[in-house]
């Protein structure tokens, strides 16, 4: 799911199905999926959980909105859906990671076979991270913003 201007980026990267979110609101759509990976935190349980197959897994990111969000941004989002996950047949889950050795290897390897590719949007030397978080905050990035040392 991406805005008018990342559709071609999308497919291009491979993907099979594009949600434009400025044009159709994909918890209306009457297409349901198994897994729906919310990395925003905009859009309420219900709304979500209404994309789902019957026993489809929504996954709860600790990301958000730079502006209009509550004082706890997503977190709340993430607490209820612990709490609801107890009496639904949806599995709802916080997105969690460990960071190891290992993992970063593997993704080195991915990322250096081809099987996986970064996409960057744009790149700041260290000494422009203000710049850097201030065009992440209005711009809406299209990719990943690097900094380089």
């Amino acid at each position: 799911m991406c805005s008018t201007r990342n559709t071609d980026l999308l497919r291009s990267l491979g993907a099979d199905h594009v949600i434009d979110y400025t044009r159709d609101d994909f918890t209306r759509g009457g297409r349901r999926y198994d897994v729906v990976l919310d990395l925003v935190g905009n859009r309420s349980l219900r709304d979500c959980r209404r994309a789902l197959t019957p026993t489809g897994t929504l996954v709860l990111s600790g990301g958000g909105v730079s502006n209009g969000g509550s004082l706890i941004g997503p977190v709340g989002l993430i607490i209820r859906g612990q709490l609801v996950s107890r009496f639904v047949r949806h599995r709802l889950r916080a997105l969690t990671a460990t960071p190891s050795r290992e993992n970063l290897a593997t993704l080195r390897e991915l990322a250096e076979s081809g099987k996986i590719t970064p996409v960057i949007d744009r790149t700041y030397p260290l000494n422009e991270v203000p710049d850097a978080i201030r065009y992440l905050e209005t711009e809406h990035a299209r990719a990943k913003v690097v900094i380089t040392v």
